[in-house]
């Protein structure tokens, strides 16, 4: 009931802001044609992502975009399969009659907006080292979220199956990332090995990766980097339009279906999605891995009002995944096989009813973005409200249960460019409430709450840019103290902490092929409270923790710098970065043990290192000719514990990949193509033997084939992809079934990577209204 008053409340806020902000509508039409033939382009898609307005090109390439403020300046998008993306800043004050002309390429272009830092400009002209994953990336294979990303150069994951994934970027993860959505920090159980991001993997049209350092834009956390997720862009006037996902894999059984509806009648725009997911045992090499299926359901909608005074949007999304696991229980030839000691059926594997332990995972979060014109500027306002329950179930009673509630609120004020200069000034507050529900406990409620506030300017000239800013976070956390049958098993702290973070960038196009760009900045992180006040066994992991309420905030000085390169023929990039964290926190484990519930397990007990993390990306992309399409990325990273003179734990292997595709022009069909593809992964020796072991390199063979058909005028997608195809058996350097990591009694004892997955999807983008 609670939700429901919160979202009637924040409804009926969207409905009177369009009487307080009102102004005088302004439509602006334009035309799109090739820049070579002058012919005009039907289908193109024009964007203005700060105002999140969209329309699409008529059959004589023409377009208008509807219910614009009057003044500003803002950065216009525009897109046609088989051409350069064109992007051009324009004065709305005198913006009648817009032009673009399109130029043809074979390579897919690098020409992009980035809306994750302060202030969105093309990625040529944002210093950020960054990359963006498009809607058809997105629908290729993967089994969540962060799988979907892991392609991207700098980009891991630490998996625990198929259905959990957490990121981590340029090696550092957990704390040290920071998902965005809906324009609100995604706020879960970040802190722990087998936590997800509880997001809906098809939500997004499109989501950036933004590597390194960004504690100027979002405070804590971002050290290693940042997700940006965006939500799909709002219809076109007077338009309804959806879209039908539907997957199935072969290894695990998974089925993934997805609807989505998109409308806009006169500024008033509305969304409504809704996703479910089942798996049921994942398949390795060697055999099926025991009570390792899930299911997910995901409802989210919009709506929203874009008018000439901005814009105002309501987003709601509630996730609900039901996760299974299997603690070790091997009988005398080293099977898998149940409690009782009888043996697994192939019955018990594709039982998609999940058995205990398992993990029951909701989140509910409400987001209101705005985007207010006033004055010479724009306020951009989000506010967030998230609830984030994890139970843990032995039996039908959670034994661990942690529910968090967190409230956000982020303001910024951008001043509109004057003599190139673009100044951004914010504020944000954020205030969380954890609760133990359950009969076990790990981590002690806690409350949290966090103040920043940041100073930005951006500097334009012909062929370079320049930006530097400020910030100052204040942060304190508050755990409560815990008797359990007359013991103290969590002892009260209280901690402040503060800090000052700064940034500098800079690029230079030393022509319209070749791009440079550098960044130096600070960050910082304060302790999460699972490091300050853990005492318990945590079940997902086997292990015993200890926190340390003495520990210090982590602080972050990083330096990078990238060289890209698009031709007609051949794109590159290649960058290079190096991380010193200082008071870098991590849990290890130095021979202790301790008995629990009659079991012994590894203490691992939080401090605080230094350390230095450097690396480098690359990627070569290669059109020789316009069917042939040969891409290539590259990644590494080389972390060490400098207090103690040896590697950090957990760091991910280097990875090599390499895809063919080939994309013939057949009657009949748009988009088809045949891809093989190669990925490889280095072995893994720079490990902190104390408690990890290494991995060894690997090779998958990946293939896949597609194609879009017209049913008439519906266009329809189908896609055959085969991961791993030769049933490579291979342990990941981050997943957390490799040997040394699953069970803490055995230390040999792993589970490998899933085996060969073939994955047949559908995707049908459709027009109800037009």
């Amino acid at each position: 009931m609670k939700k429901l008053q919160l979202i009637g409340l924040v409804m009926l806020y969207t409905l009177l802001s369009s009487t307080v902000f009102a102004a005088a509508l302004k439509n602006i039409k334009g035309k799109v044609i090739d820049a070579s033939t002058k012919q005009t382009l039907p289908g193109a898609t024009i964007f203005i992502p700060d105002l999140k307005v969209s329309a699409v090109t008529n059959n004589d390439g023409e377009f208008t975009l509807n219910n614009l403020p009057s003044k500003g300046s803002y950065l216009v998008e525009v897109h046609y399969i088989g051409y350069k993306t064109a992007t051009q800043v324009v004065n709305l004050a005198n913006a009648d009659g817009l032009a673009f002309s399109l130029q043809p390429t074979a390579i897919e272009t690098k020409e992009i907006v980035i809306t994750g830092s302060l202030i969105s400009s093309t990625s040529k002209r944002n210093s950020a080292s960054s990359a963006v994953v498009g809607k058809d990336q997105l629908l290729q294979p993967s089994t969540n979220l962060i799988d979907a990303l892991s392609k991207v150069p700098g980009v891991s994951q630490i998996t625990t199956g198929p259905s959990i994934s957490k990121p981590v970027i340029r090696g550092l993860g957990y704390n040290r990332i920071v998902t965005l959505d809906d324009g609100v920090k995604q706020q879960g159980q970040q802190w722990g090995d087998e936590h997800g991001i509880e997001i809906d993997q098809f939500k997004s049209d499109r989501i950036e990766v933004l590597r390194g350092a960004a504690s100027l834009m979002y405070g804590s956390d971002a050290l290693g980097g940042v997700i940006n997720l965006l939500e799909p862009s709002t219809a076109p006037e007077g338009q309804v339009k959806g879209e039908f996902i539907s997957n199935y894999s072969t290894n695990n059984g998974l089925t993934a279906n997805s609807l989505m509806l998109n409308g806009n009648e006169n500024g008033f725009v509305w969304r409504a999605r809704g996703t479910y997911k089942n798996a049921y045992s994942f398949k390795t090499p060697t055999g099926y891995f025991p009570n390792s299926g899930f299911n997910e359901t995901d409802l989210s909608g919009m709506i929203g009002l874009n008018k000439s005074w901005g814009y105002t949007h309501l987003n709601v999304s509630n996730f609900h995944n039901n996760i299974g696991f299997y603690d070790p229980n091997l009988d005398a030839n080293g099977n898998f096989v149940k409690d009782d000691g009888s043996a697994f059926t192939n019955d018990d594997y594709k039982n998609r009813t999940l058995e205990f332990p398992r993990q029951d995972i909701r989140h509910f979060k409400i987001a209101l973005n705005n985007n207010f014109i006033i004055g010479n500027g724009n306020l951009k306002v989000d506010l967030g409200y998230q609830q984030n329950q994890r139970r843990e179930l032995d039996e039908p009673t959670p034994a661990l249960f942690f529910d968090l509630k967190t409230y956000n609120a982020d303001l910024k004020y951008y001043i509109h460019e004057t003599n190139g200069w673009q100044p951004v000034f914010g504020v944000s507050v954020d205030d969380g409430h954890s609760q133990n529900k359950g009969t076990e406990f790990l981590i002690p409620a806690y409350d949290t709450f966090g103040l920043g506030a940041f100073a930005y300017a951006k500097k334009n000239w012909e062929n370079s840019t320049f930006s530097i800013g400020a910030r100052y976070d204040f942060r304190k956390n508050n755990g409560k103290q815990l008797i359990v049958d007359d013991e103290e098993q969590f002892a009260p702290f209280k901690n402040q902490f503060s800090n000052v973070s700064g940034a500098l960038g800079f690029t230079h196009q030393f022509n319209d092929e070749l791009n440079f760009k550098a960044n130096a900045g600070s960050a910082f992180r304060a302790p999460n409270p699972a490091e300050l006040g853990s005492n318990g066994v945590h079940e997902g992991t086997f292990r015993y923790e200890i926190g340390n309420a003495a520990l210090n905030p982590e602080r972050s000085y990083q330096v990078d710098a990238a060289l890209e390169y698009e031709g007609k023929i051949v794109s590159a990039s290649a960058s290079i970065y190096n991380n010193y964290i200082h008071n870098y926190i991590y849990a290890s484990n130095n021979g202790e043990q301790r008995v629990a519930d009659g079991t012994l397990y590894d203490v691992f007990r939080y401090g605080q290192v230094n350390a230095n993390l450097y690396g480098a990306e690359a990627s070569l992309t290669i059109h020789p000719v316009p069917f042939i399409h040969f891409e290539n990325t590259f990644g590494y990273v080389h972390a060490q514990n400098i207090t103690l003179d040896r590697p950090l734990s957990f760091i991910p292997a280097g990875t090599l990949r390499n895809e063919l595709r080939f994309e013939p022009k057949l009657k009949g069909t748009n988009d088809a193509y045949l891809s093989v593809g190669i990925n490889s992964a280095f072995k893994q020796t720079r490990v902190d033997d104390v408690f990890e072991t290494p991995t060894s390199g690997y090779t998958l063979l990946n293939a896949g084939i597609g194609a879009t058909f017209n049913l008439g005028k519906q266009p329809v997608k189908l896609s055959v992809s085969a991961n791993n195809l030769l049933n490579q058996k291979y342990y990941d350097a981050l997943s957390r079934f490799k040997p040394g990591r699953f069970d803490q009694e055995n230390p040999s004892l792993g589970v490998y990577n899933p085996g060969r997955n073939i994955t047949f999807g559908l995707y049908i983008p459709f027009t109800v209204v037009k």
